[in-house]
């Protein structure tokens, strides 16, 4: 297969080879992937920024037997 950077040459070799409509197809394709991964990047994010302030409610005896499960 593909070292990472041949990949991106053959892709790119590829959309160039395309009428405009598609390329423009392509850009939108991209754009929403990017999104995409943006999204699951903050969703990440804003998860381990709440951890400490939700250890208080996590952490605690009552809930202990919940830790074996």
């Amino acid at each position: 297969m593909y070292a990472p950077s041949e990949r991106k040459k053959a892709l790119i070799a590829k959309i160039r080879d395309l009428p405009d409509g598609r390329v423009a197809e392509v850009e939108d394709f991209v754009d929403f992937i990017r999104a995409r991964e943006e999204q699951r990047e903050l969703v990440q994010t804003a998860a381990l920024v709440s951890e400490p302030s939700l250890a208080a409610v996590w952490d605690n005896p009552e809930d202990d037997v919940y830790n074996d499960l």
